[in-house]
Formats: structure tokens, sequence, C-alpha cells
């Protein structure tokens, strides 16, 4: 069966204009009091659900409001220091988000005029704008009926219409979009496509959903045949891959700090981390091999201190574990490490870190 008749299939009795009133009702009345709320600027629309993306609202909003003061509008973040957009994200993770979100702000900037495409046709081939946020921006800053699909939104219909597709397959995502083209308020997408995330958030929880408190109760069919705790449907990830590392906080007799900067490419690109290494059991101790490949990676000779602690941090497909040292070093890199640099604690202040390394220097603040 293909998704247009399954999508017929599943809202066939269906009471669309019922379903879409209750939920709007509602979010006219309950919606929370967040800050990209108080404005349907697109620009602050788009950075609020990049930021959004895998993070919790509480988590988002300081970030959110630090970050418009600091770029207010798109002329501003186009034209900032990659380093400094960086530094304003530091501690939210997915850090390609920030760079997507920079690059596309550059493009809307050099080719729209700083004005955001109010057209999936255009929206959706910047960087990092995906069906959700194409539908996101388009329908709550422009008004345009264009599905936003994310985990909420999901969650909730999958419930509302006893869909047992698997939602963490691609095509299943394709199926919702479908669906809610048919069901979408063509007056107020906006408060539509909103309702639907707000009430996925606060009310159809993953684990309890709070059923009694819910205004589309009367329309939802898993509720009715109580098997709402079953849905959705989702096949489990596969088991994160385990990386050991090694690391070191050293400081020179000059109260320099040795830090690195990441490739520009991949997990963590262009954050800067103190020295660290893939562990390899065969060259001995954690300590011997920080010591070693000191001298291997960065040409340094180091005096080890002593052991300071493990961080562990989980990414998505990946754990990292790293025992934590601390030492001094003598010298100075090559001055053709240009990603290499040296600085003192006042000056690290504008450099922007992983969670792990933030963590990392913490702990080394306790100890000393």
């Amino acid at each position: 069966m293909n998704n247009k008749q399954t999508q017929h299939e599943l809202l066939k009795g269906f009471m669309i204009d019922g379903f879409r009133n209750d939920l709007i009702d509602w979010f006219v009345q309950e919606q929370r009091d967040l800050p990209w709320r108080k404005d349907q600027d697109p620009y602050k629309v788009w950075v609020s659900e990049i930021m959004l993306q895998q993070t919790k609202v509480d988590t988002v909003i300081p970030y959110f409001n630090s970050f418009i003061e600091q770029f207010p509008n798109i002329e501003s973040l186009a034209n900032a220091a990659e380093d400094k957009v960086l530094k304003a994200w530091e501690g939210l993770g997915y850090y390609s988000r920030a760079r997507n979100l920079q690059s596309a702000v550059r493009e809307v900037h050099e080719r729209y005029g700083g004005i955001v495409p109010d057209n999936a046709a255009e929206i959706s081939t910047l960087k990092g704008v995906g069906p959700y946020t194409t539908g996101a921006i388009l329908s709550i800053a422009y008004g345009v009926p264009e599905p936003a699909v994310d985990g909420n939104v999901m969650r909730v219909l999958s419930r509302v219409l006893h869909i047992r597709e698997d939602i963490a397959k691609p095509k299943t995502r394709k199926l919702f979009e479908a669906v809610i083209r048919d069901m979408i308020s063509q007056d107020n997408p906006s408060f539509f496509n909103q309702g639907l995330m707000e009430l996925g958030a606060i009310v159809c929880t993953p684990t309890s959903p709070s059923c009694m408190l819910c205004p589309v109760q009367e329309h939802c069919r898993a509720f009715h045949e109580g098997v709402q705790r079953e849905l959705p449907i989702k096949s489990k990830k596969k088991s994160a891959k385990q990386v050991s590392l090694v690391a070191g906080i050293f400081k020179n007799e000059q109260g320099q700090y040795l830090i690195s900067k990441r490739p520009s490419e991949g997990l963590l690109a262009n954050l800067w981390v103190f020295p660290n290494f893939i562990k390899m059991d065969e060259l001995g101790t954690s300590k011997q091999q920080l010591e070693s490949l000191m001298k291997t990676g960065y040409g340094l000779e180091v005096e080890m201190g002593d052991y300071l602690c493990d961080i562990r941090h989980v990414f998505t497909h990946l754990v990292w574990d790293i025992n934590v040292y601390v030492g001094t070093f003598h010298g100075a890199p090559s001055a053709d490490r240009k990603d290499v640099v040296l600085v003192t604690e006042e000056e690290m202040l504008e450099y922007a870190f992983p969670v792990s390394h933030q963590n990392m220097w913490k702990e080394y603040k306790k100890f000393m």
C-alpha cells in the first residue's frame, strides 16, 4: 500500500475540523511563554528551531536570549567571526548546527538581501534547513500551511490516528507529512503546527502521557483503544561505539596552557581542546602514553603530574571515556602549527570548548 492509500485510510472517518479547532483553541490558552514567541521574526524563529533540535526547551532559553543579544539579526550573524559564534553556542552541543546556521544566514544575506525566503523551494536549499525546519519557519513566521514534522508531532499523531509505522524510518516521516497536509489549518497553520509540538512536549509525552488533561482526547484512537503507551513504534538505535582517550591539561612556567583547534570538518569541528589522544594499550599506561604522545604529536617534552579525573561524554553514536592528567611542558610548539596556541587562563575564556573539555577544566579548577 503506498503513502497516498495509507494516508486516505488513516483519515477516513476522522473529524479533522473538530480536532484542528480543539488543538488550536487549547494552544491559544495554554502555550508556554517562550522568548522566540514574542514576535514572528523569521530569523528568530529559525535560530530557535535550530537550537531546539535534540535539545530541551529549558536548556535552549538562556542560549537563545544570549545568542540574539549578540547577533540580533541576519546581518550581525552573517558578519560575525565563526569563533565568536561557536563561543556563543558553547555547551549547547551539536556544533554543526551553529556552523550550518551561519553558512545559511550568510547566503540569505548575500543572495536574498537579508530576507529569509518565504517559500519552500528557496528556503529548503539553505544549509542545515531540512523539511522540519522549512515547515516550522514558513508556518510560524509566514503563515504558510507547510508540515513541520518532528518527534513530538509523530508521537502525537501516532496516537491520535493509531499509526503503527516505525517512526525511525524516513518513509514514515513522508507519511506524516502527507497526513498533515490534509489536516493543517489553512487559516492558522502557525498555531496548528505549534499546537502539535506543544501537545507532544507537555501533555502527550513519551512515557506517561497525561491523557486526562489532553484537549484532543475525544479524537484519539489510541486512547479509546487503550494502546497509547504502546505508540509510537520506534526501532532501537545501534549501540554507540566506545572510544578510550587520554588527555592532559599542560601549563608552562609562564602560566600558559596548551590548547589546539580541531579540524574544520567532522566531529566538533573548529572547537578548541586540551591535548588528547586515542589510547593504545600496547604503549603502556595512560600516563605513559600521554607523555609519549605529547612528544610525537606536539614535539614537546612534558613532566607528567597527577591523575585528574575520568570524563565520559556521550554523543549520538559515540561514547568518549577520557583519562585526564595534569602536567607541565617546556618550550613551544612548532611555529608551523597554526592549530596550536598558548593561552593564559583569562585568554582561554575567548575560545569555544566542547562540553567534555569544559568539564575537564572544571575539575582542574577544583584540583588547583
